[in-house]
């Protein structure tokens, strides 16, 4: 007796015995598994091979050629799906607005953020007009106490 083996189909995962006669059998013989190692093997190969990609597309460019109403007849036949699909396509041209929104660079999306006059201590000597804080300017003999990168006046705050 074979041993059993679980479906890779995600989907399914149920214990089948494997056809010893195929190496690579991972998939039970379900349609609905057959169905998914199809779309999968089609997948790997529309990404790996440019002939079989290439073919592909020259067949359903044919095909459309030869079913050019196929859409409109689709469309008139489920007319649940025309509206379901004009709902999800508001959708998505409303985020493809806001993400253009927030792209976009121009002067009226500015954030400007201003220091008080109030908290002299809290801003950096080089960021800020050393005229209207004349308290943060060391003399020779502070600047010679530190580093330069540490002010010697205390700070409030953490």
């Amino acid at each position: 007796m074979s041993q059993k083996i679980r479906c890779a189909n995600p989907n399914c995962r149920r214990l089948f015995v494997p056809d010893p006669r195929v190496k690579t059998h991972r998939y039970c013989s379900r349609q609905e598994c057959r169905r998914f190692r199809k779309r999968h093997w089609q997948s790997e190969k529309m990404k790996t091979d440019p002939d079989y990609r290439k073919n592909q597309q020259e067949s359903h460019q044919c095909w459309m050629e030869q079913n050019r109403d196929y859409y409109q007849r689709y469309r008139a036949k489920y007319p649940q799906y025309v509206i379901h699909n004009r709902l999800l396509q508001k959708i998505r041209d409303q985020k493809r607005r806001d993400s253009r929104d927030l792209a976009k660079m121009d002067s009226t999306s500015l954030q400007y953020f201003l220091i008080p006059n109030t908290s002299p201590l809290l801003a950096k000597k080089d960021s800020i007009d050393s005229l209207s804080f004349p308290a943060l300017e060391c003399t020779a003999k502070e600047a010679a106490t530190h580093d330069g990168k540490s002010h010697p006046l205390p700070r409030s705050g953490p």
